[in-house]
């Protein structure tokens, strides 16, 4: 009886909640929120060449587009530019003309201190007027963008303007052919002085044709160079020293020429005068032994005067003899015909 009491009593303060679990409803979960999707960052795109306008040539403007230049130029310094030819950075050329907006670059190539090793490179050895080269633009110090100008699609690089050769090389040639009509016809390089004998040229100067020949070979050589640099300033001091070292040979000739001109015409001088007084003095004698010959008697006075005077027409005689001798000898070689140099006696 008292255990049934006790039990009652526990079962009146038990919680309502701990009878049963499914008597509490269970609270519904929250949904979850969906996410959100957040911003892609957009990768800028490369830039690309896609097209050259103009010629790739010395000292000429071209103009390079480029795909996605706008983006790029936002966060780089599109006037640190450079052309690349042969995948070799041409430094110092750096664009005249940027145009953004139109994904245009405009470039004036030509021979800088920075650049001369790489353009003499490029232009050195030429198999013909126009080589086959890539081409793309980047900074100095990086790589190149890419371009569609590559082994496969290279563009042609002028070595020699086709108009400005032909016009040269014609130049020259007349130049040349002008010359050795000149070295024929007259006494251009020829030794200085009459002509010995008419018809006739006298033969050639050695320094003068020197002089000459290194004339023309710089001439070509001048300009061979122009047409390909573009460069008026190759007259190198090694090439003035080697004219003037010609010049010097032709002009210390000529001096001693002169000099050997100057005597021979001294000598023949003196001697042409002497001559002709021999030629007036020889008569009076012949007549004044003549006179003495004529006479029936001599007196011993007479024949001693006679016999002097027949001496010294002897002597003068002689004497005109040899200076005859010796102005055949000095107009001998006043007209060439010894002399030392280079040719023979015989004109061509």
């Amino acid at each position: 009886m008292i255990f049934s009491v006790v039990l009652l009593g526990l079962l009146a303060f038990t919680p309502a909640g701990a009878q049963t679990g499914s008597s509490t409803p269970t609270p519904s979960p929250l949904p979850s929120p969906s996410p959100t999707n957040s911003p892609t960052p957009v990768t800028a795109q490369a830039p690309k060449v896609r097209a050259v306008e103009g010629h790739l040539e010395l000292d000429d403007i071209i103009r390079v587009e480029i795909d996605h230049f706008p983006e790029w130029a936002t966060t780089n310094d599109p006037t640190k530019l450079v052309p690349f030819i042969n995948g070799r950075a041409i430094r110092g050329t750096y664009p005249e003309e940027i145009h953004p907006d139109k994904n245009r670059l405009h470039f004036h190539l030509e021979i800088t201190p920075e650049n001369k090793e790489v353009w003499t490179d490029l232009l050195g050895t030429p198999k013909g007027t126009h080589r086959p080269v890539t081409f793309s633009v980047g900074l100095e110090n990086q790589s190149p963008f890419d371009s569609v100008f590559n082994e496969s699609k290279p563009l042609p690089l002028t070595i020699v303007s086709p108009v400005y050769g032909v016009i040269s090389v014609v130049v020259v040639l007349v130049t040349l052919i002008l010359f050795l009509w000149l070295a024929r016809t007259t006494n251009l390089i020829r030794e200085p002085g009459a002509c010995p004998v008419p018809g006739k040229l006298r033969p050639y100067n050695l320094g003068r044709a020197q002089m000459s020949f290194w004339f023309l070979l710089i001439y070509a050589s001048y300009v061979v160079i122009w047409l390909i640099t573009d460069a008026l300033d190759t007259i190198t001091p090694s090439l003035l020293g080697l004219m003037g070292i010609s010049a010097g040979t032709a002009l210390g000739e000529a001096l001693i020429d002169s000099g050997k001109l100057n005597a021979r015409d001294d000598q023949l001088q003196s001697l042409t005068g002497e001559k002709q007084s021999l030629e007036q003095s020889i008569p009076d004698l012949q007549s004044q032994v003549n006179g003495l010959n004529s006479r029936n008697s001599l007196t011993p006075e007479d024949t001693a005067n006679r016999d002097s005077l027949n001496k010294q027409l002897q002597d003068n005689r002689a004497r005109l003899a040899q200076i005859t001798q010796q102005i055949q000898n000095l107009d001998a070689v006043g007209r060439g015909w010894s002399f030392t140099g280079f040719s023979a006696r015989h004109s061509f």
